[in-house]
This record gives C-alpha cells, sequence and structure tokens, in this order.
C-alpha cells in the first residue's frame, strides 16, 4: 500500500510502499504521535527502514491496497 508522509519545513512529501497493513501504519503513526516512540518507523517493500522524527510529522496519508499489474495492457 502507499504511503505518504508529510514532513514539516520539507517541500516534498515522502512516499513509499509498504507491505504492512493499514492497520499497521496507523498504529505505528498513532505510537509516535502520542510520544510513545520518538520516531516513526515504516519499511517498504525492499525492506529499507523510512525513519521520520515524531515531532516533524505534518501529515500520513494511507491508501489502499495496491494490486500489482502483469502485462503490457493500457493503463
Amino acid at each position: 500500500m502507499e504511503v505518504k508522509i508529510g514532513v514539516q519545513h520539507t517541500p516534498r512529501e515522502i512516499v513509499l510502499e509498504s507491505g504492512q497493513s493499514a492497520a499497521e501504519v496507523e498504529g505505528a503513526v498513532s505510537a509516535a504521535l502520542a510520544g510513545k516512540a520518538q520516531l516513526l518507523s515504516l519499511t517498504d517493500d525492499k525492506g529499507r527502514k523510512v525513519l521520520v522524527p515524531a515531532e516533524r510529522i505534518a501529515y500520513v496519508e494511507i491508501g489502499e491496497p495496491t494490486a500489482r499489474r502483469v502485462g503490457f495492457g493500457n493503463l
């Protein structure tokens, strides 16, 4: 699923494809914003970790799970 993270004082947002469920991402964001964690830590599809300081999070958009497209059909 696609996750977009807006960071304060940064013109670009962080966009990643995550294999985590929407509930897992929401739980991690909630823990970071509630002060239970200093960093928001998410893992993308390639196994890379994305760390964002909790006090710098402006917004988080959690998208719908995306199905893999196969072939060369029309988009």
